[in-house]
């Protein structure tokens, strides 16, 4: 690279570039790892870092172990050092059956002394416990678990992990942070790796989790760095001037921080939400670019875990939502492709009938492209399979040993098997997709979805019902359920609908159109929005219009959105498919929202108009989702941060490090009486909690 210095000893010109370079390398680095977005080349990336890499040589003075240029890999390390966890690294235990879900449920609820209390559900991410510890803004520590009292150091290997940051994204850093997560290698990124040592003629790995295991006990960083770990963090350990009220607020402080997070977080209330949560997250596994071993449930609020605390072995807070895992051998006869809701065509192996843990499995998942050609399958091999709860059976491994030569390869199609549309592949993903919305195979499981208990909830329309109704051609998308009334003489010649079942039916469907917007978002099947994103998007705007005609910059804006999420939104409304259905859906009478923006003749709706506010600490007069809808009822914005652009901030008890930024900023501070005070000044009326 040509030396862009007037002379060797310009060490002022040398500390300004650098600044800059470790600047631009950390904002790209949180932007792919965090935010999965990319706005420059690897070719321009590497250049960056080169560059910098290049200046640090020349003046290592300016080097500092921060830097991103130390994320290459040191010398190699004798042995491991041990390291004492302040906090212990308990285990979790296990929820195996939903009586025991039940029970765990109700016990909480008479120590809480809650009848429904607050909780959130996320994937168990399949990989390596890991504690990494901040001190000022710097990674000073990385840990394993070891026994749960005390780990092996293994800072210079975590230092080399993709998007873990040497240096907090955050003016003011706690004095201690220790966030705990797991490390993984994504399905893609092993599937490569196992591809590679094969044909260097080495032993491939089991599977990911034992890869990165072993990639992370390495004595080298630089061999670790090379097996593309990855960090998702899930847990809170030890802290100093930092504290949050509840578990969702920790992980987007983390994500602000430029701490990448376990995804699609769901925060419900009661034995209900726990069930929905569960059977909705569980029915995207297929679609997760890494492994999973079950779901974790756990009470949202901090103080509640500090007030349960631990049995010496696990948490009384914290449950694993498990499926028992069995095997068998089988051979496959043929290879299919299963088109799903959201397009991802999915091969599929059809087996020769074998019993699983007292059921006869004939069918079992290749996941994808890429997972096929790792296996290596063939049609007509022996292969072991398991079955994962109610998790669809897959593959697990093909026995080449028994192969008669007899075997053929098998060719994954560049069609969509349903309806002949040019299948595309996911941008920088492993998933092949049928892009086609009207799509026969996209339909039927999209009815079904919208049917089920995460969405609108229809009573008596099932997965069997769908299928007939497909058959009969008495639909051919959402809209037409809302007039199967019209077509009762035909609905009597289906199979086991009798006239009561009919009734039945239509009176589910009619019952669904009050159902709130957000069920309605959820059912939609746009991609990446579940019952969360829906709420948010619902929040934010109001109605299913304004949602539609938002840009992806303003989408992208609303909390816990971002902008993949946001581009998903924004196509599908723009996209003719799109426009059609919410023209069709208006003329039906369902529940479109609420619309939020004043016309002028309600004063009210614009109170706050303009105005961010953060809610913080734990509250008496409200619950936080109600100050919170408060504030977007009157025209704010409920911002989950303290920055510049913040108006107020609403202060419970316990208030922690917002208060501490709020007041540093000159960011007015009310209590909630204050705020009620506030709202009620500006309106000229008495305001109270009940009114809200």
């Amino acid at each position: 690279m040509a030396d862009l210095f007037p002379a060797e000893d310009d060490f002022e010109a040398a500390e300004r570039e650098v600044v800059s370079l470790r600047r631009s390398l950390e904002y790209h680095n949180r932007l792919y790892y965090v935010e999965a977005k990319t706005e420059i080349t690897d070719r321009e990336y590497d250049t960056i870092f080169r560059r910098l890499v290049e200046l640090e040589d020349r003046f290592p003075e300016l080097r500092s172990a921060d830097s991103p240029s130390q994320k290459v890999g040191g010398e190699p390390v004798s042995a491991f050092a041990q390291v004492e966890h302040r906090i212990p690294m308990l285990s979790i235990d296990n929820l195996f059956e939903d009586a025991e879900l039940q029970d765990w449920h109700e016990g909480l609820q008479k120590l809480l002394e809650q009848e429904e209390p607050e909780y959130t559900v996320e994937y168990k991410i399949d990989g390596v416990a890991l504690s990494l510890t901040w001190e000022d803004g710097s990674l000073v520590r990385a840990a394993t678990r070891g026994n749960g009292s005390t780990g092996d150091d293994v800072t210079s290997n975590a230092r080399v992990i993709r998007g873990i940051p040497l240096r907090l994204h955050c003016d003011s850093p706690p004095a201690v942070l220790e966030v705990r997560g797991e490390v993984l290698i994504l399905n893609e990124d092993f599937s490569a790796s196992q591809q590679a040592r094969i044909e260097a003629g080495e032993e491939p790995f089991r599977n990911p989790r034992n890869a990165a295991a072993g990639a992370l006990k390495l004595l080298d960083s630089r061999q670790t760095r090379d097996r593309q770990l990855r960090f998702l963090g899930h847990g809170l350990g030890y802290r100093e001037g930092i504290d949050w009220p509840t578990y969702c607020e920790f992980l987007a402080s983390a994500r602000s921080f430029g701490i990448p997070v376990t995804p699609g977080v769901q925060t419900v209330r009661g034995l209900d939400g726990l069930r929905t949560a569960c059977e909705e997250l569980i029915s995207q596994v297929p679609e997760l670019p890494f492994e999973v071993d079950g779901l974790v449930l756990k009470l949202n609020r901090l103080a509640e875990w500090t007030q349960l605390g631990s049995t010496a072995r696990s948490p009384r807070w914290v449950r694993a939502w498990k499926w028992q895992r069995y095997e068998a051998e089988t051979r496959i006869s043929r290879i299919t492709v299963q088109v799903g809701r959201t397009g991802v065509m999915t091969p599929v192996a059809e087996l020769e009938p074998v019993e699983i843990a007292g059921t006869t499995v004939s069918r079992a998942s290749l996941h994808n492209r890429d997972e096929v050609e790792r296996l290596g399958v063939r049609i007509g091999d022996l292969v072991v399979v398991e079955k994962a709860g109610k998790i669809i059976p897959h593959v697990l491994r093909v026995n080449e040993q028994a192969r008669s030569g007899d075997e053929t390869e098998y060719c994954f199609p560049d069609v969509c098997p349903e309806c002949s549309a040019r299948a595309v592949q996911d941008e920088n993903g492993v998933y092949v997709r049928c892009p086609n919305p009207r799509c026969p195979a996209q339909l039927r499981e999209t009815l079904v979805f919208f049917s089920s208990r995460p969405a609108m909830d229809i009573d008596g329309l099932g997965e069997k019902l769908v299928e007939q109704l497909l058959t009969a051609r008495l639909v051919d998308g959402i809209p037409s359920l809302y007039r199967l009334h019209q077509h009762r003489e035909v609905l009597k010649r289906l199979e086991r609908q009798g006239q009561k079942s009919i009734e039945r039916l239509l009176a589910g469907i009619d019952a669904s159109r009050t159902q709130p917007l957000w069920r309605l978002l959820t059912g939609l099947n746009i991609r990446h929005v579940g019952q969360t994103n829906a709420r948010n998007l619902e929040a934010a705007f109001g109605t299913l219009q304004q949602i539609a005609e938002q840009s992806e910059e303003t989408l992208a804006a609303v909390d816990e959105i971002g902008p993949v999420i946001a581009s998903s939104v924004h196509g599908f409304f723009r996209s003719e498919y799109g426009r059609e259905l919410i023209q069709e859906l208006q003329s039906l009478g369902l529940n479109l929202g609420t619309e939020q923006e004043s016309d002028g003749r309600d004063v009210a709706a614009t109170l706050l108009a303009g105005k961010t506010l953060v809610v913080t600490g734990t509250l008496t007069l409200f619950k936080r989702d109600e100050i919170q809808q408060k504030i977007r009822d009157l025209g704010g914005k409920a911002s989950g941060s303290v920055s510049k652009k913040t108006d107020y901030l609403i202060a419970g008890e316990a208030a922690g490090s917002k208060l501490e930024k709020a007041r540093s900023l000159g960011v007015q501070v009310l209590t909630e009486q204050e705020f009620l005070d506030l709202i009620s000044e500006k309106s000229g009326e008495s305001e109270s909690p009940a009114d809200v």
